[in-house]
């Protein structure tokens, strides 16, 4: 069973359902229970302009923070103990250190199904990324609208 794992999260609708999909794993094994939030650089603006301004930064961060104290308050609200983690950078090398650094057995993330699974999840996407990247195994709370 997983004894520690890793909810990468973004506040999304699809990000609120693996979040009880975390809680409801986590419970049933007693595992540790890290919330990730990371604050993501936009990579147009490195392209276009070779650095992020401070302002957009911090903006970004602080969203990041909101939506990181909205998972653990509702994680904490259902009587579960959770780690906040906020990190600033690309979200797919952010997940893998801190669950590479945690040693963690399973990073779960959130996936809105708007085409077929396969379509949207094998064409370089995120998604694919973290697959080809985690250093363990990677479950996917899928929100179908």
């Amino acid at each position: 069973m997983f004894k520690k794992i890793l909810m990468a999260y973004n506040g999304s609708r699809e990000g609120k359902t693996a979040l009880l999909q975390c809680a409801e794993l986590a419970s049933y094994g007693g595992a540790d229970t890290h919330l990730l939030a990371v604050a993501g650089m936009p990579s147009s603006m490195f392209l276009t302009e070779g650095f992020l301004p401070e302002e957009l930064l911090e903006e970004e961060k602080k969203r990041a923070q909101e939506v990181l104290e909205e998972g653990t308050s509702q994680l904490k609200e259902k009587g579960f103990t959770v780690s906040g983690h906020l990190a600033v950078g690309e979200p797919v090398e952010e997940i893998c250190r801190l669950a590479t650094e945690l040693s963690v057995d399973l990073i779960i993330v959130g996936h809105q199904q708007k085409a077929s699974l396969a379509t949207r999840w094998w064409r370089g996407s995120v998604g694919k990324s973290l697959l080809d990247s985690a250093p363990c195994s990677v479950l996917i709370g899928l929100h179908k609208t």
